[in-house]
């Protein structure tokens, strides 16, 4: 695959893995850089993969101080260094995260599945800039009183903080703003808001595309899928509410697909919302996958990467549609035999037959043709009697 290519009118883009070459950073922090909106990417492409404009690169290499300016805005450091640069002890960088003084803007997972806040080096700074009070003496009531309750916000902001630039980033498409907030609530809460399996189907089947694509473990998924869940009565409330009022707007656009629909037309060529300063993030349908730092690496999370569910249904589309009464067991997904028979069985008096089950391991043919007629042609006579 060539490293670089013509764009929409003619401009000259280059892979994502060259323009984090080209500008030196690593992939997890050029992966910040396009979360954060610090570096421009182009996601309208045939494949799915995101481009960027060979004339950011130029405007970023341009800027006085590069490369060192452009790596100390997405320069990230955990709770010992972030202490160390504030000229405190761990402990009390500890609680001033957990009492929401600064925010995590990603983590990643260490040799013991535990997870690692990651905070930006120059908000520390201006952390110590505003607030120095806070660095020295007693801790003030507020926020002994906050701790002594047992709060950590550090999940809350960190979650608040990356649904709120991937709203941004998606803008223009009311559809993948609802799948954003969606993955905030638990399936039960879900199904209170969306009443619709076929919404709730579409919300699993689309995703923001990953600037490097899927990456990270199984432990890694389910960590972020937890940690996006809002855990407390009123950011319940508020995620709830909003996605409300998000899902009013996609149904005044367009009604979510139904099966054997396809895709909405022209949905290769709509562009999603490209963020003030920020980056176009292309829609697709795809099994969620969401990019996450390997156990024990010191590259943060990609926030800029797909969206984690921990709705079951969302991640499997057909068992939704199961639900929806699109299916029935094994075998309807594939359209045979039993699925028919299933429904036909219901015109039937006694409704006492039952379609042919499954013969064989998983793969294997439901049923020979011969005794699907048979059983078929039985159902016909007893639905005419």
């Amino acid at each position: 695959m060539p490293m670089t290519e013509a764009g929409p009118g003619g401009a000259r883009m280059v892979s994502a893995s060259r323009a984090a070459a080209e500008l030196g950073l690593r992939r997890g922090e050029f992966g910040l850089a396009v979360h954060l909106g610090i570096v421009r990417v182009d996601a309208r492409q045939a494949d799915g993969r995101p481009r960027v404009p060979q004339a950011e690169i130029d405007r970023l290499t341009s800027q006085d101080g590069f490369p060192e300016t452009l790596r100390a805005r997405v320069r990230t450091v955990g709770t010992a260094e972030g202490a160390r640069l504030l000229g405190i002890s761990p402990v009390r960088f500890t609680r001033l995260a957990r009492a929401g003084c600064v925010t995590p803007v990603a983590f990643y997972l260490n040799r013991y599945r535990s997870v690692v806040w990651l905070y930006l080096t120059h908000e520390l700074g201006a952390l110590a800039a505003r607030s120095p009070e806070l660095l020295v003496g007693n801790s003030p009531p507020w926020m002994r009183s906050r701790l002594d309750a047992g709060t950590d916000c550090r999940a809350r902001n960190w979650r608040s903080r990356r649904i709120e630039r991937l709203l941004a980033l998606n803008e223009d498409d009311p559809w993948a703003r609802a799948a954003v907030i969606a993955e905030t609530l638990d399936p039960v809460q879900l199904a209170e808001v969306v009443d619709d399996p076929y919404e709730r189907a579409h919300f699993g089947r689309i995703r923001t595309t990953a600037v490097f694509g899927q990456r990270g473990s199984a432990a890694g998924r389910e960590t972020l899928a937890r940690l996006m869940l809002a855990d407390e009565p009123d950011e319940i409330l508020w995620r709830r509410v909003t996605l409300g009022m998000e899902l009013d707007s996609a149904r005044e656009l367009r009604p979510a697909p139904r099966p054997g629909e396809g895709r909405w037309p022209g949905a290769e060529e709509a562009p999603t919302g490209a963020a003030e300063g920020g980056s176009g993030v292309r829609v697709e349908p795809a099994v969620p996958a969401v990019p996450v730092g390997a156990a024990g690496s010191a590259d943060p999370v990609d926030p800029a990467g797909a969206v984690g569910w921990g709705d079951s249904s969302a991640q499997r589309p057909s068992s939704a549609l199961r639900e929806a009464g699109g299916g029935d067991g094994a075998g309807s997904d594939r359209g045979g035999a039993p699925g028919l028979l299933a429904r036909l069985r219901l015109r039937t008096r006694g409704g006492s037959r039952r379609p042919p089950r499954a013969v064989g391991g998983r793969g294997k043919p439901l049923a020979t043709d011969t005794r699907a007629r048979h059983s078929l042609h039985h159902v016909d006579q007893g639905s005419n009697r």
